[in-house]
Order: C-alpha cells, then sequence, then structure tokens
C-alpha cells in the first residue's frame, strides 16, 4: 500500500470511528495537528482511533507510552507508525 493510500485509509478510518459528520476525509491535512489546535480530538478520542488501529492494523498502542503524544502528532507520524508496526494479512 502507497503511504498516500494509507493516510486515506486512516483519515476515513477517523472520520468513521469518531462519526465526523460534518469532516469530509480530505479536508484532514497530513500535517496539521489531531489534537488541540487542528482537528481538535480529545484523549477520548484518541481511546476511539487507538482501538480501530488494533482492529484494523492487527497491533495495539499502550495507553501509558509517553510516545503516543508524538505518535498522533499529526495524521502523517499516525501514518508512518502504523506502516512501521502493522500486522500484514
Amino acid at each position: 500500500m502507497t503511504t498516500s493510500n494509507l493516510n486515506q485509509e486512516i483519515k476515513e478510518l477517523i472520520v468513521d470511528a469518531l462519526q465526523l459528520e460534518d469532516v469530509e476525509p480530505a479536508a484532514i491535512s497530513d500535517t496539521d495537528a489531531l489534537f488541540g489546535a487542528g482537528l481538535n480530538l480529545d484523549s477520548i478520542d484518541a481511546l476511539e482511533i487507538a482501538l480501530e488501529i488494533s482492529k484494523r492494523y492487527g497491533f495495539q498502542l499502550r495507553s501509558d507510552d509517553d510516545e503516543n503524544r508524538r505518535i498522533f502528532a499529526s495524521l502523517r507520524s499516525l501514518a508512518s507508525y502504523i506502516d512501521a508496526h502493522r500486522v500484514t494479512r
């Protein structure tokens, strides 16, 4: 899967998992912050996204992992982490 395809897939995952009815996946920037500014997501949203990542890509993000702040910094950083850790089927 290309980086562009993975980014699009994750955008769709975020919109679907969080039921963001007013957000089009294409409107999510690869580089904007997912939390705070940007999409303005919160910790509950992070848990929902992590659950969907676990279901779809076959690995779990640890909730106590200090690295999660870096992983969830932007869509690009999240996609990079998923690409490196997903279980291929």
